[in-house]
């Protein structure tokens, strides 16, 4: 396992460039299984979940090659579509597989996705969606096979659930085909619409991209494209809130960030400053202020992964603030770290925190629960007096490219162990 060692107290300053988005790189690489022709993808981030999922693709039979940001698949000549449980049980995003096998081969067998513990992850969306579709499933504890049923009228869609990967299952599931379908209650983030576009470019034909109603109608076959992915608005946003934590200033690029709203909105209310420049973004902070209620909601609203950020920012403001993450029961359960460094948070129920400040930090020798929890805590480090020691630094890693290196860049005191 890895460690973080982090002395706290340097304020950031300096100019990073944010990756690729995790979340749109992941079901764009699926993507890739519904051509024959080669995919090319750039920046892409460097993260372990990318190296998990190009594990499984060549395991399935496709070429994978690995450039600088840069990753090219073909899926010529695909011979499997049993996913390898112990890869399956690392990567959540592993059941985007379903959408482009099930669409191209037929058949697919999977178990449970691995992933996160922040709540109870279910996969019904996904699969009563592909079952909407004409798709069979039959379900054996944690195991699932499915296959191809009826699948020859054109069709209406409702997703019971606005979730963001069941909706780019579905999509992934629909581009190919004779029938045209129209899904409602789609996800509309930016990873969402990263991979629609990409899906347009391969020859795909979808209307409607980044509103809650898709159109799609199907096309026999799908081209080989190459295909930019948007920058993460979620790394913008714990870079941002960094810079505030640590009485920093940092220079953030704009180069293929998307619509950046919904995160800065908010994060302004805290008393976040942002100033536009030609080519970036400045982020500073005269004061924290606390914010009476924030609650994360479907894109546009506050992303979820930006909560745990956000709790450690509200250790600095001064006042009280209500934290609110409907979407996963234990969103909320790694504050008990915060508290255990020094920060004044009630946890009123798993959705909801109240958090008092401002807080004088400590350092603490801290395991990682999760992925924005566990960036959570290096937030906190870095503001904290004295050493902190950040365990299982490998699950970050699973969301965040080149962490250490980035936070030096900016002046933090921060290095890793293997």
């Amino acid at each position: 396992m890895s460690k973080y060692i982090i002395l706290g107290g340097n304020k950031l300053k300096g100019k990073i460039t944010i990756s690729g988005n995790k979340n749109s790189i992941l079901p764009c690489m699926v993507a890739a299984l519904l051509t024959e022709e080669e995919i090319i993808l750039k920046n892409v981030p460097h993260i372990s979940d990318v190296e998990v999922l190009s594990e499984i693709l060549q395991m399935l039979g496709a070429e994978v090659k690995k450039g600088e940001h840069e990753i090219t698949i073909k899926c010529e000549k695909i011979s499997k579509t049993d996913l390898p449980q112990d890869l399956v049980k690392k990567l959540r995003a592993s059941i985007l597989f379903a959408g482009p096998l099930l669409s191209r081969m037929g058949h697919i067998s999977f178990v449970f996705p691995g992933g996160d513990i922040i709540g109870r992850r279910t996969i019904d969306p996904h699969i009563e969606g592909l079952e909407k579709l004409g798709f069979e499933f039959k379900i054996n504890d944690l195991t699932y096979q499915g296959k191809r049923g009826k699948n020859g009228h054109d069709k209406e869609i409702f997703l019971s659930e606005c979730s963001v990967t069941g909706t780019e299952n579905i999509i992934l599931a629909s581009v190919l085909g004779k029938v045209n379908i129209k899904i409602k209650n789609c996800a509309s983030e930016p990873h969402v619409v990263d991979l629609c576009q990409m899906l347009i470019s391969m020859g795909a034909q979808i209307n409607g991209v980044g509103t809650a109603t898709l159109e799609i109608k199907g096309v026999s076959k799908l081209k080989g494209t190459e295909f930019t992915i948007q920058s993460d608005h979620i790394e913008f946003g714990t870079y941002a809130v960094a810079s505030a934590l640590t009485g920093g200033e940092i220079e953030i690029s704009k180069e293929n960030l998307p619509d950046l709203e919904p995160v800065v909105s908010h994060l302004q209310k805290m008393g976040l400053i942002f100033k536009e420049n030609i080519d970036s973004i400045t982020v500073s902070a005269k004061e924290i202020k606390s914010i009476p209620k924030l609650h994360t909601n479907i894109w546009p609203g506050f992303p979820t992964d930006l909560m745990s950020a956000v709790i450690v920012l509200a250790t600095k403001a001064q006042g009280m603030s209500l934290l609110h993450d409907w979407m996963y029961e234990t969103r909320m359960f790694f504050v008990d770290k915060l508290i255990s460094m020094g920060a004044n948070i009630t946890i009123a129920d798993p959705h909801r925190v109240l958090v008092c400040g401002p807080t004088n930090l400590h350092g603490r020798n801290l395991e990682t629960p999760d992925i924005r929890a566990g960036m959570a805590l290096v937030l906190a480090a870095l503001v904290a007096n004295g050493q902190s020691i950040i365990d299982r630094a490998e699950l970050i890693e699973r969301g965040y490219e080149n962490v250490v290196e980035k936070f030096t860049l900016l002046g933090a005191n921060i290095s890793k162990i293997d």
